[in-house]
């Protein structure tokens, strides 16, 4: 794959859309794992409770905001490496922005989870990094998959990370359609419902 499409061997190539992935992670994850916290310490919660807003309807109005805010980034960025390190970008649009959308939603409602079970801010921003980290060693982003030990493969493809990184390198670097890594978007798509899904149910529990 990298004499087919990286041929100069640049690894500016590779790294630029990895750190997408990386620099989404940390930001949504941390935007949203503090979310239901902060209200608590604040003293909204209580008002939160009386509306009647359902769980699953406060959850998405958590995250919907957010998820401009991270494809704004991810056009910073790649705009950036196609600028300044000539990173080339050779899939649609559209195919980008599908893979993208599904790797927000998917960070966004793992931070709700984590907002859901941390107890104050300073606990979801060590959960944060709890996740953060792993994302960074074992998505791919630093060290090839198929060189990791078969157990920390496992542990990787828990991570969003690791989909979303397949999916923007193939997408960027070797205009695959999206529809042809159906595992990687089925896996995002399927955890961020079950997350939703999860983060309403906790946040429900809370109430009584």
């Amino acid at each position: 794959m990298t004499l087919l499409y990286n041929p100069e061997q640049r690894s500016a190539v590779n790294i630029v859309p990895g750190l997408v992935a990386v620099i989404l992670t940390m930001t949504m994850i941390m935007f949203t794992s503090a979310a239901i916290v902060r209200e608590s310490e604040r003293g909204n919660l209580e008002m939160l409770i009386t509306t009647p807003v359902r769980s699953i309807e406060l959850m998405l109005g958590k995250i919907v905001p957010y998820m401009f805010i991270g494809l704004l980034q991810v056009t910073i960025i790649l705009s950036l490496g196609h600028i300044v390190f000539h990173v080339p970008i050779n899939g649609g649009l559209f195919q980008l922005a599908a893979a993208t959308f599904l790797f927000i939603a998917a960070s966004l409602t793992l931070g709700l989870v984590i907002s859901t079970i941390a107890k104050n801010q300073l606990q979801s921003t060590q959960m944060t990094i709890f996740v953060l980290l792993p994302s960074i060693l074992l998505s791919g982003f630093m060290f090839p998959y198929e060189g990791m030990p078969e157990v920390a493969q496992y542990i990787a493809e828990t991570l969003p990370a690791t989909h979303f990184v397949r999916l923007i390198r193939g997408v960027v670097l070797r205009d695959v359609e999206i529809i042809d890594m159906t595992f990687d978007v089925s896996w995002l798509a399927l955890f961020t419902i079950v997350g939703l899904a999860v983060a309403s149910f906790r946040f429900k529990k809370s109430l009584d």
